[in-house]
């Protein structure tokens, strides 16, 4: 059994968001802070990018127009839409027993957790076994097409993750889209006309899902959040505890917000 920090953050921001995982980051790294599990939600809705995605994919004027924020996220993938879904991130030292080994084996390992927490929601969720195609991975939109060890429902992805592996430690994040329409995302990307924007919607629907278009019916947060905890816990062996950042995670992360997650020069670096 391995103890971990458990954190259940109201919703924020995206910079502030990004901003926490990555002071946790260094902290847990660090040996400052324990193996943290934390769950949160975004407000206001934010498009996040990966870590090399470039900014030309964002349509600026759209995004401004229905209120949305931007962020640039530290791991890699595509384009994600936050809104109305469950986000986790998982941040450890490098020698946590459950991120040990290569990427591939800690996705598999996490992967594991959140197929017995849909489960548990009553998902009928299966593992994604093969990497895409180079080719499919093109697009700007990052639930399009399921890798390796993602979460899928009904033949299509419902959990994305994306894993970043520092000197200082793990930091792995990833969605579950509860509810909603996951065609809003083309809304806040760049096409070359509108044509190419409708069909990337209409294949995003062929290719990814929400819990509620298979229960038809909303799972709150909370429960989400609470089926999340309990998997960790059973399939993995860990005892968390519940708790808050650190004074000195806080300032870290309110240090990174303005002088990164919040600034063009990470954001529109690429």
């Amino acid at each position: 059994m391995s103890d971990w920090r458990l954190i259940l953050d109201a919703p924020a921001p995206g910079a502030w968001n990004m901003a926490v995982d990555e002071a946790i980051l260094e902290h847990a790294g660090r040996g400052d802070s324990r193996p943290t599990l934390r769950l949160y939600a975004w407000q206001p809705a934010c498009l996040s990018l990966g870590y090399a995605q470039p900014y030309t994919d964002v349509d600026e004027s759209r995004l401004a127009a229905h209120g949305w924020d931007v962020v640039r996220r530290p791991t890699g993938g595509r384009a994600i839409l936050h809104t109305d879904e469950l986000t986790y991130s998982v941040t450890t030292a490098p020698n946590e027993p459950i991120m040990e080994g290569t990427v591939l084996e800690s996705y598999n390992r996490i992967a594991g957790a959140l197929l017995a927490a849909c489960h548990s929601l009553d998902l009928p969720v299966s593992m994604e076994q093969h990497a895409p195609p180079a080719e499919a991975t093109k697009g700007a939109v990052c639930f399009e097409v399921p890798s390796a060890y993602e979460i899928v429902l009904d033949g299509k992805k419902l959990i994305g993750s994306a894993q970043a592996r520092k000197r200082e430690g793990i930091l792995q994040h990833g969605s579950l889209p509860l509810h909603g329409d996951l065609t809003r995302i083309v809304q806040a990307l760049a096409f070359e006309d509108e044509v190419t924007r409708g069909n990337t919607a209409v294949r995003l629907l062929k290719r990814a899902t929400t819990a509620e278009n298979h229960l038809q019916r909303v799972i709150a947060w909370e429960t989400a959040a609470q089926a999340l905890v309990g998997a960790f816990q059973q399939t993995l062996g860990l005892i968390f505890e519940r708790g808050e950042l650190s004074g000195a995670e806080k300032a870290r992360a309110e240090e990174l917000v303005q002088k990164k997650y919040n600034h063009p020069a990470w954001n529109k670096r690429v």
